[in-house]
This record gives structure tokens, C-alpha cells and sequence, in this order.
């Protein structure tokens, strides 16, 4: 489609015009839909675009303050609560699960620490009871679920990417130290005082706003898709706790419901955060303008696990909450930068090294985390900072 048909608006600092360019040639040459990216740099932003449609019949043009599903990008933003409620000293990283969540002290699970369910070596990335259609909106089904059953490993020897459960987890204990929901918990203490436009638990009033979530598996899902995107390894319990970590219950990943009212309103922090680029942008913004003390984001950036992960079968590497960079899987070009990819290739991320705060969000996601436009994007960026310097 020509990009003089596509409705682009924002503002773009003069030296990053690169910027805009990439991101109109996203529309022309990798059939993007409709997006919204925002960059900061040494506390300035210098770039705040969005375009393209809200809808895939490219009806409806992408707003200023249009939302939608970002999808593990939230993980990131979710992190930040953790460590503004560490930084006040009502959240102990290093304290036991159990100290906060007594119900979760069952078959080996009372040696977890706070730190390790951010950094994903619970060993709950599913829940092994089979849940009904709908228990993605019971935040006590999952919880009380997740504490009462046996890991899928030994608690803290292993990591493994606990795609959908992990806002739950943490989150639980988020619950229980602010006596709030989850969503009200994120929008007290970080969102709200940063005017960041980003939910969980989206309100209904602001539904309207949403764009819809173009993927083939946004509508439905089915026993030969999920094979195929999961082949069987040999495995019977590695392959059950796949299947489970992504389809249990059936929507937990936003399969069938991602662009429905029940899905919006639901408290789902890993996987169902609505905002756009310049709301994750603020947050990563934020924490390298000091939202929390450099010893605290330094701890939070540093690796916590690392290796081949039990869940996807090759190798990550976390934080506590952040991905960080890997040579197989950067952000940006700096090897402390840290935040979250999303699926289909949401990102947002910071780069301590350059100051960089960066995020970018669309409606049709491509394979996974993997899609060329992220990388030109993000290439864009760095070429502009250091013209003829790759």
C-alpha cells in the first residue's frame, strides 16, 4: 500500500527523521496495520508517532490516544511496580514468598523468594489442573491454584519462562502488601502519578479506544494450530506443561478473547496490559530519570537467571522482570539495556548507555517476538545517534 494512503501523525525531532521514515516504510514494505512508537533520549522525547488503522478492514485510523493489547510488554511495566513498592520499603525482594502468601508454602515452594518469582524460577509456568473457559477473569482461581499444586521443577534450581502465570504470582504478593487489585495497585503508584495511559484491567469506558488485535490466533485457536506452534518434543510432561503454560486456561494467552470487553476488563499482567508506545515509553523514561534509586534499578537489570530455559528450550536471560539483552536477542545496541519484548514484536526497553527510553506497539504482530519492523526501527535509532557508526 502506498504510505501516502496511510493516516501518519505525531511529531519527530529534526535528527531523528530517520525515525518517521522507518516507520512509514513499515506500513509499504511489512503490511503493518496500525502502530505507535515513542523514543525518548536523555530525557527528551524525540519522537512520538502513531498511524495506520485501529481495525484490519483499515476503517477505523489509528488516534493519538488510541490502546491496545501489548501483550509481555506489560511484564516490563509490572516490574516497575515491584520495584517502586521495593523502593518504599513495603515490598522485600528478598523475602519468602511465604512471609506474604502463607497458602503458597506447599511441596517445596516455602524456599521461593520475592526475587525469585520475578526472575521466573518458580516452576509454575502453568497450572497443572485443567481450568475451564473463562478462569482467565478469577484472579483467586489462578492464585489459589497456583500456590496449592506441586512445580513443574524444583522450586529456584532452574528458570523457565512463565509466560502467563508470572503476573499472577508476583502479583498475588503485590495484592496482599497493598491490600489493592492489581490494576489499582499499578495505576496508584505508577502509572497514575506518570499520567502513563497504560491498564490492566482496562475500564470499560475506555474500551472504545482499543484497536483490534489482528492475529491468527486472536479469534480461535484449535488442537492442529496449537501442534503446530508447539510440535511435541517426546517429552509427555514437558509437552503437557507447554501446552498448559499457553492454553490453560483456554485463553490465558488471549486466544479467542484478545479483542473482547470480558478480555479488556480482566486482570491478566503478564499478557493482557493495554496502553501504547508512549505510555511504556514514559515508564522506561522514568526509571532512568530516577523513579527508583540507581542501586535498585542496577540489582533489577543485573542477570538473574540465565541459560537454557526449562519452558522454551533454549536460552534467556531475566532479571528481576526484565529480559535482558543477549547477542541472539538484543535491544538496541547496549549489553546493560533492559525491558520486554511482547508477542509478535512489541518492545519496550531502556538503555542506560545512551539514555535511551524506547517503545513501539501495533495491532498485527508478526511471528513470536521476531518482526523486521521492531529492527528497522530500532535501527533507525541508533544510526541517528551515531551517524555512519554500526
Amino acid at each position: 500500500m502506498a504510505t501516502d494512503t496511510v493516516p501518519i501523525a505525531g511529531s519527530v525531532d529534526p535528527r531523528f527523521a530517520s525515525l518517521r521514515d522507518a516507520f512509514r516504510a513499515n506500513f509499504a514494505e511489512e503490511e503493518e496495520i496500525g502502530a505507535t512508537l515513542c523514543v525518548r533520549v536523555g530525557g527528551q522525547t524525540v519522537a512520538d508517532l502513531w498511524g495506520g488503522w485501529r481495525d484490519e478492514a483499515r476503517t477505523r485510523p489509528w488516534q493519538r490516544d488510541t490502546l491496545v493489547n501489548v501483550y509481555s510488554v506489560g511484564k516490563g511495566v509490572s516490574t516497575v511496580l515491584a520495584l517502586v513498592l521495593a523502593e518504599r520499603g513495603l515490598l522485600d525482594l528478598d523475602a519468602l514468598v511465604v512471609d506474604t502468601w502463607p497458602e503458597f508454602g506447599t511441596h517445596g515452594k516455602e524456599v521461593l523468594r520475592v526475587c525469585d518469582l520475578l526472575s521466573h524460577r518458580a516452576g509454575l509456568p502453568a497450572p497443572r489442573e485443567s481450568l475451564g473457559r473463562g478462569a482467565f477473569r478469577s484472579w483467586s482461581r489462578l492464585t489459589e491454584t497456583l500456590a496449592a499444586q506441586v512445580p513443574w521443577w524444583a522450586p529456584g534450581e532452574h528458570h523457565g519462562y512463565h509466560v502467563n502465570t508470572w503476573g499472577f504470582l508476583i502479583g498475588e504478593v503485590i495484592c496482599r502488601l497493598t491490600g489493592l487489585r492489581f490494576g489499582e495497585a499499578l495505576a496508584r503508584n505508577v502509572t497514575g502519578p506518570l499520567q502513563a495511559d497504560f491498564h490492566v484491567g482496562l475500564p470499560e469506558a475506555l474500551h472504545a479506544r482499543c484497536a483490534e488485535v489482528v492475529a491468527k490466533n486472536a479469534s480461535s485457536l484449535n488442537r492442529q494450530s496449537a501442534a503446530e506452534a508447539f510440535p511435541p518434543t517426546g517429552d509427555p510432561v514437558q509437552d503437557e506443561m507447554i501446552q498448559k503454560t499457553y492454553f490453560n486456561p483456554p485463553e490465558l494467552s488471549g486466544t479467542g478473547v484478545v479483542n473482547t470487553a470480558a478480555w479488556r476488563s480482566a486482570e491478566v499482567p503478564s499478557t493482557n496490559g493495554h496502553g501504547n508506545a508512549r505510555s511504556v515509553c514514559a515508564v522506561y523514561g522514568a526509571l532512568l530519570a530516577g523513579l527508583v534509586s540507581d542501586a535498585l534499578l542496577t540489582r533489577a537489570s543485573a542477570i538473574a537467571s540465565d541459560g537454557v530455559d526449562r519452558v522454551l528450550g533454549r536460552h534467556s536471560r531475566f532479571g528481576l522482570g526484565f529480559q535482558l539483552a543477549m547477542p541472539e536477542r538484543p535491544m538496541g545496541r547496549s549489553s546493560r539495556a533492559f525491558g520486554h519484548f511482547g508477542y509478535g514484536g512489541t518492545l519496550g526497553f531502556a538503555d542506560p548507555d545512551a539514555g535511551i527510553a524506547f517503545a513501539y506497539v501495533m495491532n498485527r504482530p508478526g511471528v513470536r517476538w521476531q518482526t523486521p519492523r521492531v529492527g528497522r526501527l530500532v535501527d533507525a535509532l541508533y544510526d541517528a545517534l551515531s551517524p555512519g557508526v554500526s
